[in-house]
């Protein structure tokens, strides 16, 4: 097959070639011809794709289609609910209600509602006029223990750092924030230029490398760190821990996105490759971690300071509250991000199978602390795959006080899922430096598109809640959600995840079977 391939491609390129010197310009044939006739020779004589060595020329058509499948494959072959990992109905809620476009769907549900894991929440016959309740529901943090505590929205922009988005999209972001008055968390990466030009809140993460509060060592900087705590428009400090979509793996930021730009942000020298390791050097116990928020708390004149963190081994995260019960001494929130969160670059295996999902780690952190009875002294933040009001609805049901979100509001940019944030080419300009895509993202649109998606989503929660017959976010439990485990089994959550007595986990306490093996391998003074 591979000769008659070969012997015909010679055959054709000959009469190519004959028919163009009697029949037409010869420039013309050295422009249309030659051409063909370098790459087949190339492809025959290459050696690291045996497809192209084989059958040159039309073997390129092979990873020309390979490039477009993504997009074929959304476009053409996936239905609206197959779609992955945001599926197109839900990527159609997000874009209509930026847009400020019609957002309810005709004919009924498309959701197998026999399926097993379809949910819902309970519904009530006295259900409630949502125009009566509060449009803008809002959670204050570090209330009791911080001077300058902070009203946050139930819902605001997750952590992403500048770096993996484009300088346009962080300010299309933040100003947003600004219109919609929510709130915009940095990511690792530090506080930029376009963080601060639009003045949106910010919640400044700083995770191990440290960026924006490190010295040329990569170490913790009392000193850096005073400098952009103390800034007016960061409200509340986040210690990343771990994220959702890679916990446990170090960021690398190469050396050819390390600009001067990118350098000065984070402190580093530009030009080279910077590694952000996988665990913190200012602490190593949860002892340290808890003594290392108070540090932060009173080093930036008493703003809210909390950790993010994605559950792994139960115990280390029971170690963590023994360590807050011994020291009488807690964060002002714990954000927990899920196994399903999303990320710009990481391993598949990180992805697919590192990290406790969304509803299960939430579930756990909650009974946790309500086991140590420690709940009331702080709250509680859902990250991982919050796209609608359902999924805030959901989150609060399992213990979640607000809610943060990252890619639906680069949806609400204007991004399609291409799935190229890793390549620096995102067609949107959201996802990359390339100059020439950024510029197609316009700054003065995108940003009330997120402003629009923010309210909008917001709103639909209040519905929902308002059609449950519930007046305030906080009388949210687990017994208004629904999951089908079985074809003829539905359960609430609060079957799923029972509810653990409060204090059962201290001292002296009769703890649930399930704790009594994490319980007793958990330590204050190691991780």
């Amino acid at each position: 097959m591979r000769r008659i391939f070969i012997v015909s491609s010679v055959v054709v390129t000959a009469l190519i070639l004959f028919w163009a010197y009697f029949w037409i310009d010869a420039l013309f044939a050295f422009v249309i011809v030659a051409p063909l006739v370098y790459m087949g020779v190339a492809d025959m004589v290459q050696t690291r794709q045996s497809i192209k060595r084989n059958f040159p020329l039309l073997g390129r058509l092979r990873y020309f289609f390979e490039d477009m499948r993504p997009k074929i494959q959304q476009y053409f072959v996936e239905s609206d609910t197959d779609g992955a990992p945001i599926n197109r109905n839900e990527r159609s809620v997000i874009y209509q209600r930026a847009k400020k476009q019609i957002d309810t769907i005709p004919f009924g549900t498309q959701l197998n509602v026999y399926a097993e894991g379809y949910e819902w929440m309970t519904h009530s016959i006295g259900s409630l006029d949502h125009h009566k309740l509060n449009a803008h529901p809002r959670v204050v943090f570090g209330e009791n223990r911080c001077e300058q505590h902070y009203s946050s929205s139930i819902l605001n922009i997750s952590a992403m750092s500048f770096g993996s988005l484009s300088g346009n999209a962080v300010e299309a972001l933040n100003a947003g924030a600004k219109i919609g008055g929510f709130a915009h968390n940095t990511g690792e990466g530090g506080i930029s230029p376009h963080h601060l030009k639009h003045g949106g809140d910010l919640v400044w993460q700083i995770g191990t490398g440290y960026f924006g509060a490190r010295d040329h060592d990569g170490n913790f900087s009392p000193e850096a760190f005073v400098k952009n705590a103390t800034r007016p428009e960061v409200k509340m400090i986040e210690i990343k821990l771990s994220q959702g979509a890679k916990p446990g793996h170090g960021g690398i930021l190469p050396a050819k996105k390390n600009t001067p730009e990118i350098a000065a942000i984070r402190n580093v020298k530009a030009g080279t490759t910077v590694f952000s390791p996988p665990y913190h050097s200012a602490f190593t116990t949860p002892i340290e971690l808890i003594k290392f928020v108070e540090k932060l708390r009173d080093l930036s004149g008493g703003k809210p300071v909390g950790f993010k963190l994605c559950i792994g081994r139960k115990s280390e995260f029971l170690g963590i509250c023994k360590a807050m019960v011994q020291l009488n001494s807690y964060p002002d929130f714990i954000t927990i991000d899920g196994g399903e969160g999303g990320t710009g670059a990481a391993p598949p295996e990180f992805s697919n199978f590192v990290g406790m999902p969304l509803l299960d780690a939430l579930a756990f952190a909650e009974d946790a602390l309500h086991g140590f009875a420690i709940r009331d002294q702080l709250k509680l933040i859902a990250s991982g795959k919050v796209l609608t009001g359902f999924h805030i609805l959901r989150a609060m049901a399992l213990g979640a006080d607000i809610c943060t979100c990252a890619r639906a509001m680069m949806l609400a940019l204007g991004c399609i899922q291409a799935l190229e944030c890793n390549r620096n080419t995102c067609p949107t300009g959201v996802a990359t430096q390339d100059p020439g895509l950024v510029k197609g993202l316009v700054i003065e649109d995108k940003k009330v598109r997120v402003a629009n998606f923010h309210k909008h989503t917001v709103d639909s929660f209040v519905e929902l809640m308002a059609a449950a017959g519930i007046d305030h976010h906080d009388k949210i439990r687990r017994e208004h959600v629904y999951r089908r485990v079985f074809m003829n089994m539905v359960k609430t959550y609060e079957e799923i995840y029972p509810p653990v007595p409060e204090g059962c986990l201290l001292e002296g306490g009769d703890s649930p079977l399930e704790f009594d093996v994490y319980l007793g391998r958990a330590s204050a003074m190691s991780f």
